[in-house]
């Protein structure tokens, strides 16, 4: 299976997971980015089985309202079942890089507001040691110069990216040649910084299952 095959299997993987524990007052949060959209394009075949969703992006909400899909806002919504969503890293204890669609901070709050974590992704995500990736890390615009300087000091190099503006109004520092072995560590530091919204790193919260898609099929890996 090529790569938009195989996340359209981990999306399908993904809504046979939770259907069993869905009820009519069910309200799930739901992530952004091209393997959301395919758990998005799944689970709208089941609709009526769930009152709505919570999104984590503008770009999602719409997704989810186009599938007629209602989307409700997390302050009205409570704690959630579940929340579903993609990663651009995951590592063997499903510590995750995320924010590579820059919606890092909504993700990581409706993460925080859900009973469990459901990531889905490919094989190609899997790495021994976090870091590859560039780690997103969303700041306040006018301390934008400040948090890469300190970042810098954190021993990674801090790249703006250029004409990306978040659905929160900041921006996005990426951070390269970082090799993160203590990532919770890592991501309690970089939120310390003045300025600093949140990063990518899911540590903290880490997912709670992995369903990654694979030439053989989809594994179902819980975080060690």
């Amino acid at each position: 299976m090529n790569q938009d095959q195989l996340k359209q299997a981990v999306g399908l993987a993904a809504v046979d997971y939770i259907l069993p524990h869905l009820e009519e007052d069910s309200i799930i949060g739901v992530g952004t980015g091209s393997t959301a959209n395919c758990f998005i394009d799944a689970l709208a075949q089941h609709k009526q089985k769930f009152d709505g969703a919570v999104a984590s992006s503008d770009a999602t909400a719409q997704r989810l309202k186009d599938h007629g899909i209602t989307v409700y806002d997390l302050n009205a919504a409570g704690e959630l079942e579940f929340y579903i969503d993609g990663a651009d890293e995951t590592n063997e204890k499903l510590e995750l890089i995320k924010g590579g669609g820059a919606a890092l901070t909504r993700e990581k709050i409706v993460a925080a507001s859900s009973k469990q974590f459901v990531c889905i992704c490919d094989d190609s995500k899997w790495v021994n040691v976090l870091g590859q990736f560039p780690l997103p890390v969303e700041v306040i615009p006018m301390a934008r110069s400040y948090v890469a300087r300190e970042l810098v000091k954190l021993g990674g190099d801090p790249v703006y990216r250029q004409g990306v503006v978040t659905d929160n109004g900041n921006v996005i520092l990426d951070l390269h040649n970082m090799g993160i072995r203590s990532a919770i560590e890592l991501e309690q530091r970089i939120n310390d910084i003045v300025g600093v919204v949140t990063n990518g790193l899911f540590a903290c919260r880490p997912a709670d299952v992995l369903l990654m898609g694979t030439s053989e099929g989809v594994k179902t890996i819980l975080a060690k």
